[in-house]
């Protein structure tokens, strides 16, 4: 078990400094800064907006800004730009990707519709701008479960996260069909990493995410988005947690509830693509414009039918 939180040695002089190059730039392009909560706190600190998938979707599609600059990964950034066609969308750390969202191609979506054709298709958003917009409906892991609910069909293909869909299919009687894709960081975290940490810690709450494998979600008290994770610990009376996802949670879950105490399960749970960015990141993006995400406009148009879809979903 770790506490958690990487840690960038710098000088308080140093952060002082970065901090207000971040905030200069972001007044003089009219920016605002929305971060995932797997970033470093050093960005989070930063951001406008800190949340999960799902909070960061709909409030890009709300956003009035005329630059929006994602510290994520490829795909958010997409979504951003799927939403928010009139900004420009910067992805502050060029070469973070989500290595789930390339496991499956447009070809791949289209020999499994074949292979099932009766099957209404949810993507995760965990996917590009293509798959989505081969999509009849998205979701997060927030929402998948009432998005899979909403439908009128019996038949469900879920791409590309078997693990997302597997605990889906534990919570509806539809029939879930898994694409065989998968988060690499969260398929580390083994049935008995949580065993262990449980022996340590046996008065700790188990909360772990949804991505996890389902040997894991078992032994778990709660499998939860980090959103939900965050308001389950603040009204949690337990004061303290075993995490079960992505390291950069902590964080925030800190910054929230100074008086709980957090470990991550295994020190495994770090994402190497959501570490890319750093405040040196974030200025230089902004600097220089870089980085910015576009989607062809046909495709743009189908994805955000899909994403409008689940949204609309309460």
């Amino acid at each position: 078990m770790h506490s958690g939180l990487i840690n960038i040695p710098r000088t308080a002089a140093e952060l002082s400094q970065l901090r207000e190059q971040v905030f200069d730039l972001k007044n003089k392009l009219n920016a605002i800064i929305v971060a995932h909560n797997y970033q470093v706190g050093e960005v989070q600190d930063v951001a406008d907006f800190v949340g999960d998938s799902y909070e960061l979707a709909r409030l890009c599609g709300d956003a009035k800004a005329k630059t929006i600059v994602f510290c994520g990964v490829d795909f958010m950034a997409e979504t951003a730009a799927i939403l928010s066609p009139d900004a420009m969308v910067l992805l502050s750390a060029a070469t973070a990707c989500c290595p789930m969202a390339n496991m499956i191609t447009e070809k791949d979506l289209n020999e499994w519709k074949a292979k099932y054709p009766q099957a209404a298709v949810v993507s995760y958003v965990n996917t590009s701008a293509a798959i989505k917009a081969g999509s009849d409906i998205c979701c997060t892991s927030a929402n998948a479960v009432k998005v899979v609910e909403s439908l009128p069909d019996n038949e469900i293909l879920f791409v590309p996260d078997q693990n997302l869909g597997h605990f889906v299919s534990t919570q509806t009687k539809k029939r879930i069909i898994l694409y065989p894709g998968f988060c690499a960081t969260h398929a580390k975290l083994t049935a008995d990493d949580v065993k262990l940490a449980k022996q340590n810690l046996p008065d700790a709450k188990v909360i772990v995410h949804p991505e996890c494998r389902p040997e894991v979600i078992a032994l778990a008290d709660a499998a939860l988005s980090t959103s939900q994770m965050i308001r389950y610990v603040q009204s949690s009376p337990a004061d303290s947690f075993l995490i079960g996802t992505e390291e950069g949670l902590l964080h925030r879950l800190h910054k929230d509830n100074p008086e709980k105490k957090f470990f991550v399960i295994a020190s495994s749970l770090i994402c190497p693509n959501m570490k890319k960015t750093k405040l040196e990141n974030v200025i230089e993006t902004m600097q220089t414009k870089a980085n910015r995400i576009t989607v062809p406009e046909d495709i743009r148009i189908k994805a955000k039918r899909a994403l409008d879809r689940m949204l609309a979903v309460k």
